[in-house]
């Protein structure tokens, strides 16, 4: 009864979410009586789409195999986590996530946007209604996950295997919940151009939603990154896959939205391009879901390969980004362009910002397309990869990485590019200090490896540069000081901890590329191999049951250079019910270095095994985990949290003459 009641739930949601699209985007000029309504319609959405998803849950937790969806994708061995997990684990389970967290979004604007003027509300929450509708009903006709089986079986098909951890239980709700957050952006921006009422006030209500998502965002890629590395055994954390482009294209979207709308709070210019940058970053996301769902891409991230789902979205993606994009090129014209700045100044450092960061869009949506269409239109079957991303990002985020430090120590409208660069003198001269004392010890093999490292140096220095600037330490007493430290908006420190984070991240990334080293061996038990100073010694091999698998598992004893020892068991793992075989690496932490170990097939007796020694890779997630610190630091600050000030009637701008 439990899944009937779901799927009328999810019926009833796709109703009320079409009648309240059509009531916001066509009668949004009826204030706040039909604001009331919509903010009641969005709750109300929220819960009914709960219902259904719960209903889901309730199935795979209790193994009622009658639900198609999970027959397909569950098993009754299974553990408890990840026959929840399984229910977002598939194409449909996934899509009913995807509407949930966009429903949520919703109602959260629904709770916290009574200041909003009644027009604005109504056209974002008519909006947002439409999104609902439209994949509500993508849902219902063409991915129904309430589908019964007349003859249920005794047991399910089970989960893909490499699907059964953790991290995927953790990775993509984070992930969604960034991808789909970027909705009310969107709608945001529909209202703005609908309405023409985008100012100061619009920005600083965008600002909080866009901070949000990014950071969501940045916890999934950043979740998703160490899943793949310690769960599919390749040893590597990125590997440009299209469907990991899908996610990192809306991340650079959404950090120069992010730029820009604070540009636009501030000094109330770059309306024109942070709306189109809010068109852009959730079109980016819609771009993935089609990517995932198309079957175009062969990918464990992928989650259908139904030719006609993907006609489908593709239809729903064109008339929706389409229309969006037409709306902004009737419209963009009447919007004045908003105040004036030098070159030399705050603004034009974001707007630099800014430009990079779209041309990085341009690039890796480039290197991610262009083989799908090569191969669509010609049949010509082509592979762009690691060296040609590595080469174009590169290029393009190193100068991005020099200017970074220098846009918060400079002053809005106009400034002193000589001034700044003075307070960041000597976070250069320890950042140029540090690169060669570490360049010389660790005998880099790679030319290019001492600019990575002097980048993250400087970013991460120039980081914490500003905020001593902004205490004035050893300019005035301690005292004061601390002070000055206690009393700055948590926004600069959102700030100055954000750069500190990718800094970090970069300083990883450059580390682990230069220094990384491997060896690939056969090993027998009482055997031993050696990398980097660390001993390997093969202890034993046994067979070892899981609740739903059997693991052939080594067991190795790792003697790091200093003396000490550590245990690790590495595993081969075949699942009972698919007969799917997965490898669990062994991982062995050393400070920020990890020694990283797998368990290959065993060839004529013996066992291949490969070894890895990464030494600071750990830099490359804490560093992602400090940015989205930032990000939820930010979100606390009250300017923030509390949003625009209550709106006159009359809209303050006007569309231009």
């Amino acid at each position: 009864m439990s899944i009937e009641l779901g799927h009328f739930a999810l019926i009833l949601a796709c109703a009320i979410a079409l009648v309240s699209a059509l009531g916001g985007l066509v009668f949004w000029r009826s204030g706040q009586r039909l604001a009331g309504v919509l903010a009641q319609s969005a709750l109300l959405q929220f819960v009914l789409i709960a219902v259904a998803f719960l209903a889901l849950v309730q199935a795979f937790a209790t193994s009622d195999f009658s639900l198609a969806l999970a027959a397909n994708n569950s098993h009754s061995l299974k553990p408890l986590i990840f026959k929840i997990s399984g229910v977002w684990g598939n194409h449909e389970g996934s899509l009913l996530l995807w509407i949930l967290i966009l429903v949520l979004f919703g109602a959260l604007v629904a709770a916290f946007g009574r200041r909003l003027p009644a027009d604005l509300f109504n056209l974002v929450q008519g909006t947002q209604s439409l999104l609902v509708a439209a994949f509500g009903g993508f849902t219902l006709f063409t991915s129904n996950p309430f589908a019964r089986l007349v003859q249920p079986p005794l047991e399910g098909a089970d989960l893909n295997p490499v699907l059964q951890d953790i991290g995927l239980a953790i990775h993509p709700p984070l992930l969604y919940a960034g991808y789909v957050g970027f909705s009310i952006c969107f709608s945001f921006a529909i209202a703005a151009l609908i309405s023409g009422r985008i100012d100061q006030a619009w920005a600083r209500w965008v600002r909080p939603w866009t901070m949000l998502s990014w950071t969501f965002l940045t916890l999934g890629i950043a979740m998703g990154s160490y899943w793949a590395y310690y769960e599919l055994g390749w040893g590597g954390w990125w590997f440009w896959d299209p469907v990991e482009n899908a996610s990192f294209m809306p991340w650079l979207a959404g950090t120069a939205l992010l730029h820009s709308a604070l540009v636009m709070e501030k000094r109330n210019a770059l309306k024109i391009w942070t709306v189109f940058l809010s068109i852009i970053t959730f079109s980016l996301s819609l771009l993935g879901t089609f990517l995932v769902r198309s079957g175009i891409l062969t990918s464990v991230h992928t989650f259908a390969s139904d030719p006609t789902r993907g006609l489908v979205i593709l239809t729903i993606l064109a008339a929706l980004i389409g229309g969006a994009f037409l709306l902004f090129a009737l419209r963009a014209s009447a919007l004045r362009q908003g105040g004036l700045f030098a070159p030399i100044s705050r603004e034009g450092a974001l707007i630099l910002n800014n430009l990079f960061l779209a041309t990085a869009v341009g690039a890796v949506l480039v290197g991610t397309l262009y083989p799908l269409l090569l191969d669509a239109l010609t049949g010509t079957t082509i592979s762009v990869g690691a060296p040609f991303f590595n080469l174009t990002f590169g290029a393009l985020m190193a100068p991005l990485l020099l200017i970074l430090p220098f846009g918060p120590l400079l002053p809005w409208k106009r400034a002193d590019f000589v001034a700044a660069a003075q307070r960041l003198a000597g976070a250069a001269a320890l950042a140029i200090f540090l690169t060669i004392l570490v360049s010389s010890l660790g005998g880099l093999s790679i030319s290019l490896a001492p600019l990575g490292l002097l980048l993250g140096f400087w970013v991460a220095f120039g980081s914490i540069a500003e905020v001593i600037e902004r205490s004035r330490l050893g300019r005035v007493p301690f005292s004061e000081s601390l002070r000055r430290l206690a009393g700055l908006p948590r926004s600069i420190w959102s700030t100055a901890i954000g750069h500190l984070g990718l800094g970090l991240t970069v300083l990883g990334i450059v580390s682990v590329t230069a220094w990384e080293t491997e060896n690939v061996t056969t090993l027998n038990p009482g055997e031993r191999a050696e990398l980097s100073g660390y001993t390997v010694s093969f202890e034993k091999f046994e067979q070892v049951p899981g609740p739903n698998y059997m693991a052939d598992t080594g067991r190795f004893i790792v003697t790091a250079p200093s003396g000490g020892t550590t245990e690790l068991d590495a595993e081969r793992r075949t699942y009972v019910a698919s007969g799917m075989p997965t490898t669990e690496a062994a991982i062995a932490t050393y400070g920020l270095s990890q020694f990283y170990l797998q368990l290959g097939e065993p060839i004529d007796g013996t066992h291949v095994v490969r070894l890895w020694y990464k030494p600071y890779i750990l830099l490359i997630w804490i560093g992602a985990l400090i940015m989205a610190g930032a990000g939820i630091l930010s979100l606390t600050d009250r300017r923030l949290r509390v949003g625009a000030p209550k709106r006159a009637t009359k809209s303050v701008l006007e569309p231009a003459e």
